[in-house]
This record gives structure tokens, sequence and C-alpha cells, in this order.
């Protein structure tokens, strides 16, 4: 894996600098799939504050994100700069009451 890309410079810094992250398809306020409004419906559920990254404004972004995580879909989730996983294994931990476990664990409180 070449990290000196500077895609994963960007993707390095925005983890980094926001506690909670999904690189989705489309913004939050307008998701581009189903997935990633799933994603972004759960972490609003939860009144958890996340920035939204379009992957699709960036090809290079699209592809880079896949390859710094080695998974191969989009939405990722990143809580704390750690990759969390995509719309499958979200969805599953919210159900299951953990992801509202890691958040508090991580001391990410709701907004509300």
């Amino acid at each position: 894996m070449d990290m000196e890309n500077p895609v994963f410079e960007r993707i390095k810094n925005d983890v980094a600098s926001n506690d909670v992250v999904v690189y989705m398809k489309g913004s939050p306020v307008f998701p581009q799939c189903g997935f990633s409004a799933a994603v972004v419906q759960i972490l609003s559920e939860m009144k958890v504050k996340f920035r939204g990254i379009d992957v699709l404004s960036d090809p290079s972004l699209r592809d880079g994100i896949k390859k710094f995580s080695d998974w191969p879909t989009i939405p990722q989730l990143y809580i704390k700069g750690e990759f969390i996983g995509g719309c499958d294994i979200v969805r599953e931990m919210f159900e299951s009451g953990e992801l509202a476990d890691l958040f508090q664990k991580q001391g990410i409180v709701s907004v509300a």
C-alpha cells in the first residue's frame, strides 16, 4: 500500500480531525445510494454528529478510500480514526446495541 498517496494523506487527515466520518455517495442531506442513506439515517437517529464526505465528487477519493481501508464498498464509517465497516456492519451493530456502546466508549455523545 502506497502511504505516500496524497489521497491517503487526505483521508488520514479527515478521519483524524473528525470523531465520526462517513465516506458516502452524495451528502448527508442528499445521499445518492440506499446504503449511504441507511448509514446516515442510523447516525441521525442516534443523534451523533458526523462528517459526510462525498466520494462521487472526487474519483481519486472514491478509488482511494477502498484501497485505504481494504474494503470494496461505499459507504464506510470511521470512528476516532478507526474503520468500522460498511452499511451491513453498521446496521448490525446498531441493531445489537454495539454501535451505541462503541460511541459511548469512545466518548462520543449524542447531540440531543
